[in-house]
Formats: structure tokens, C-alpha cells, sequence
């Protein structure tokens, strides 16, 4: 039974292949030059015109979005401790609006992470300045992390 279902098999294959052959098509004589040109007339909907524009509206946006790159943050809070956190947090966006925090909980602590530094000496600057302000009692940590980068405004310009 083997055998025969092996041998159909093959010769469904072998046919197949044959089937694949393709022959010569006969030439034809030539057309007249006159008879090659013509018009085509493409009717489409204007809003297709709208909806590529604002694709491309979309596409540049994301293009000159947030992207993801090797840097620093501060390491501002690790408690377990939920008021102190969110006074902590509070008085960073208040003090520093230009940089962003970021809060996370890993049962049972709620970690308070500042910044985004491609160069560890600007997360220094910043950790001075918290120091200084008594923004938190406890030390500071830069901690290495991927970080959000913004595109400068000088390329979004070059862009356009």
C-alpha cells in the first residue's frame, strides 16, 4: 500500500513538472507605431489626495518623535513608603518641568526615577541640584537605563 501511495505521489509530481514546460509563442507581425499610443484617463476621489497628505503629516511626526538611546537617569526613591513618594515626586515636577519623572512599583517599593541624560555628567548636574534644593534626604544614584531622546529642534527644521 506504501508503494502504490508513493508511486501516485510521483507520477502526480512528474506531471506536474511537465505541465511547468512552456513553448514558444509564434511571433506576430508588428502593429503600426499610430496604433501603440493612446490616451488613459484615471478618475479617482479627491479625498485620496487628503489622506496622503495627512499620512504624510503622520509619518514625518513619528519620524521626528521620541526615540530610544543608551543614557542615564537619577535614581531619586526606592521606598516603601507612598506619601513621602508622591511629595517627592511632586517637588521634582515642580522644581525641574523641563524633565520628566518616572514612578514605578515593584512590590513593596515604589521606585522614583528622574530624567533622561545622555551624558552622565548632566544626571551629575541635576543630582547636585536636588541635593542642594533637600528635594530628598536619602543619596541619589545615576543609574545607566535607555532613555527617550528627542530630536533637536534645528533637525525638525532641516527636515521640512
Amino acid at each position: 500500500m506504501k508503494h502504490l501511495v508513493t508511486l501516485i505521489i510521483t507520477q502526480f509530481f512528474v506531471f506536474a513538472v511537465v505541465a511547468q514546460t512552456t513553448t514558444p509563442a509564434p511571433k506576430s507581425v508588428a502593429a503600426p507605431a499610430d496604433t501603440l499610443t493612446g490616451k488613459a484617463t484615471v478618475v479617482k476621489d479627491a479625498r485620496l489626495d487628503i489622506l496622503a497628505k495627512k499620512q504624510a503629516e503622520f509619518n514625518t511626526k513619528v519620524a521626528l518623535g521620541p526615540r530610544n538611546a543608551k543614557g542615564y537617569r537619577l535614581m531619586v526613591v526606592n521606598s516603601n513608603d507612598r506619601n513621602y513618594a508622591m511629595k517627592v515626586r511632586s517637588q521634582l515636577l515642580q522644581n525641574f518641568p523641563e524633565q520628566k519623572v518616572y514612578m514605578t512599583f515593584q512590590a513593596p517599593f515604589i521606585k522614583i526615577k528622574f530624567g533622561n541624560f545622555l551624558e552622565k555628567g548632566d544626571a551629575e548636574k541635576y543630582k547636585k541640584m536636588i541635593a542642594a534644593q533637600k528635594i530628598v534626604t536619602n543619596n541619589v544614584y545615576v543609574v545607566p537605563e535607555t532613555i527617550e531622546v528627542r530630536p533637536d529642534k534645528e533637525n525638525e527644521e532641516e527636515s521640512k
